[in-house]
């Protein structure tokens, strides 16, 4: 990108420096006033701007169009000039956001540092913004259980739409990803992807990081809103926003502009919003922690993000992709799981969801021995903290004080809950795996009261009422 629009009222002075430039091989477009100027920023946003102070026959001055470039595309970098320059202009333009101030008449060296500078300070904040993101393979999507499946199709049915989409799942389970597909899915692919951290940002500083602040000090330093202007701005854990910025939030939501934090002037911006939260956002409102306005402009849209446990068919291959990702990124051993592990990944409770699965296995690549298989001891497993003693399985919880009838009903009946939902409802490959005629399970299953049901598109095995509070 190397487009430089020149604005100066002397055509002489403008000639110049578009010799000078494209001498250098930039290209570049000219204006003699604030209409000519205004009407080249609308047809393409220019690598850099030159900028007169003073324009004869205009209705605007530098300092206005300053602003105004400021305010609608901050991106683009300004490089004040004039011939009437004395300290407070210098100062002034500095702080509506130019990168520097050049005086008449200047020595063609020295302007072209400062332009050389502008530009690359520009290129190195586009690709660091870029880069910030656009994580490698954010928004791939890792799966093939009945609920994982199900959650991609209803991803899928909202990519090409505006409509707001409120995704709702336990933490750790992926819904920034989520978010993601949504985004590089449609057509605000190539706009930014703006994540608002609810939960992380301070609660006084919580209005300014989202509408960005002006001051005489620093200038208009734009928030996250105006970051994601054109693109997808994602509020993260959406219930532990403050109720005064929900208030604040609900407006821009309905008028698309705002006022930075000791600001004048309104800032259009075009969003489209993704929210997520962990949190029963009804029960928020009746203890009045969430403004139920915000909640129906945000929830047009719902959708639940599985947790691990109710996609445990998902376990192996998203444990092999970590494992090619470490490999692949951080240079750690390229090791596979055994078949032993990958069942011991299924039956292990993940509190912490995708993330704690993603943790772990850094954690083996990491601490682990040799580049072989990945076996079941090689998992760290806070189950058996307990530990085993000569052979001996140590009882965990009340196991021990049941009768041996009881003890053993209790430990088949949650045995076969973690092994049915392991293979996502599938009675048929459970049997296989337990060593039992269909027939046979179904009668055990009925006798310890287990059934299954459908929830978030898959098959759940789970305990009867009548089984979990007896007579």
């Amino acid at each position: 990108m190397s487009d430089i629009l020149i604005v100066d009222d002397e055509r002489d002075i403008r000639e110049l420096i578009s010799d000078i430039l494209e001498d250098e091989g930039f290209s570049t477009r000219k204006a003699g006033n604030s209409d000519e100027c205004m009407a080249q920023l609308s047809e393409g946003l220019p690598s850099l701007l030159i900028l007169d102070i003073w324009l004869k026959d205009s209705n605007m001055d530098g300092i206005d169009i300053l602003k105004t470039v400021k305010r609608d595309t901050p991106e683009v970098p300004v490089v004040i000039i004039s011939g009437h320059g004395n300290v407070e202009i210098a100062v002034a333009a500095i702080k509506q956001g130019a990168y520097d101030f050049i005086e008449k008449p200047f020595n063609i060296d020295q302007l072209m540092v400062v332009i050389r500078r502008a530009m690359e300070t520009s290129r190195l904040r586009r690709e660091n913004t870029t880069l910030k993101r656009r994580e490698s393979g954010a928004s791939e999507m890792i799966g093939a259980s009945s609920a994982f499946r199900t959650m991609v199709g209803q991803l899928d049915k909202v990519t090409k739409s505006n409509g707001r989409v409120m995704l709702a799942g336990p933490a750790g389970s992926g819904k920034e990803i989520a978010a993601r597909y949504i985004h590089a899915h449609s057509n605000r692919a190539s706009a930014p992807f703006v994540t608002v951290n609810c939960a992380n940002i301070d609660p006084d500083r919580m209005e300014e990081a989202l509408f960005g602040k002006e001051s005489t000090e620093r200038g208009i330093e734009p928030g996250l809103l105006e970051q994601a202007n054109g693109g997808v701005v994602f509020f993260d854990e959406v219930a532990d926003m403050p109720m005064g910025t929900q208030s604040k939030i609900l407006r821009v939501l309905v008028d698309q502009k705002f006022q930075r934090a000791g600001g004048s002037e309104m800032v259009e911006v075009d969003l489209r919003v993704i929210s997520s939260t962990n949190k029963d956002l009804d029960q928020e409102i009746l203890e009045n922690r969430f403004r139920q306005e915000l909640y129906h402009r945000l929830n047009v849209v719902p959708i639940e993000v599985p947790s691990l446990a109710d996609r445990r068919e998902d376990i192996p291959v998203l444990a092999e992709h970590f494992l090619r990702h470490f490999n692949e990124t951080q240079g750690l051993p390229a090791r596979q799981l055994s078949e032993d592990a990958e069942a011991l990944l299924q039956t292990m409770i993940w509190p912490g969801n995708v993330r704690q699965l993603k943790n772990m296995m850094e954690r083996v690549l990491i601490l682990g021995d040799g580049a072989g298989l990945i076996e079941a001891k090689d998992l760290p497993n806070e189950e058996e903290k307990a530990g085993t003693q000569d052979g001996r399985v140590m009882l965990a919880g009340g196991l021990a004080t049941l009768p041996l009838r009881e003890a053993r009903e209790a430990f088949e009946r949650e045995y076969l809950l973690t092994q049915i939902n392991r293979f996502g409802g599938n009675i048929s490959r459970t049997a296989s795996f337990v060593g039992m005629e269909r027939s046979a399970l179904h009668r055990k299953l009925k006798s310890l009261g287990v059934v299954t049901s459908n929830k978030s598109g898959a098959r759940i095995a789970h305990v009867e009422e009548a089984e979990e509070h007896p007579a």
